[in-house]
């Protein structure tokens, strides 16, 4: 964790600009003044300068750096900063809301977030009942999001019907401008090349069984259109074709 925070402030900078101005500021709100005051300048500055990486540190916290969407129905994305903790919970449809207001996962490593959500009492329900989850990993940058993916695989791994993937930053913007999470949205991709005519709404409230599915049923060689289980049915990583236009 200390190399965490080492990064996280280690990338907070007060430029020799904003130095300048904070020097000229305080010379011209201090002018005139004792020289007993004058002596305390050098304290007011380190105290903006102070102020400037307390705020920058804020900034950084709270950007989110990699996104992890859980698709079963509900649809849930997680947000997830560069201390590997989770500063959003976002639902992206009816089921996936109600989840998300029911869960304490904010600020808490994103382990334990997914492990508290996948047993969860409605979603251990869904997948010991035979619904499928779809865990996708996004992010800019590919090394942490590739570490992410396969701590979730490892937390995906003791529970059935589970499969982990990774998506582009380039999807999870283009889900999110349609109503949908990342996960959902590459399968909705997949499915839209069979069907053209299904729309964002009409795979928003279909759980990722339906969804997959159809598309087998769709697709020439048939079949359930379910990725591949990983031998278990369990977490499995792969790229399985769901982006593209």
């Amino acid at each position: 964790m200390n190399d965490a925070f080492k990064e996280l402030f280690g990338q907070v900078r007060a430029g020799e600009d904003l130095k300048d101005r904070t020097r000229i500021f305080l010379a011209g709100k201090t002018r005139g003044y004792t020289r007993g005051r004058e002596r305390r300048r050098p304290l007011c500055a380190a105290a903006c300068l102070l102020l400037v990486v307390l705020l920058g540190g804020r900034w950084l916290y709270f950007t989110p750096i990699a996104e992890i969407s859980m698709d079963i129905n509900p649809s849930i994305e997680l947000g997830v900063n560069r201390l590997d903790q989770v500063i959003s919970v976002n639902g992206f449809n009816e089921d996936g809301r109600a989840l998300a207001q029911g869960l304490d996962v904010k600020y808490r490593p994103y382990r334990d977030a997914v492990e508290e959500i996948l047993n969860h009492d409605a979603v251990a329900a869904l997948l010991s009942g035979g619904e499928v989850m779809a865990i996708t990993v996004s992010g800019p940058d590919e090394r942490r999001s590739a570490r992410i993916l396969s701590e979730v695989e490892a937390c995906a791994a003791g529970h059935g019907n589970t499969h982990c993937d990774s998506a582009t930053p380039e999807d999870a913007a283009a889900a999110h401008e349609l109503g949908l999470s990342c996960g959902k949205y590459r399968a909705f991709l997949a499915l839209r090349q069979l069907d053209p005519e299904i729309t964002p709404e009409a795979v928003q409230g279909m759980t990722m069984r339906e969804i997959w599915e159809l598309t087998g049923r769709l697709s020439p060689g048939g079949g359930d259109g379910l990725p591949p289980s990983g031998g278990q049915g369990n977490g499995h990583h792969g790229h399985h074709g769901y982006g593209g236009g």
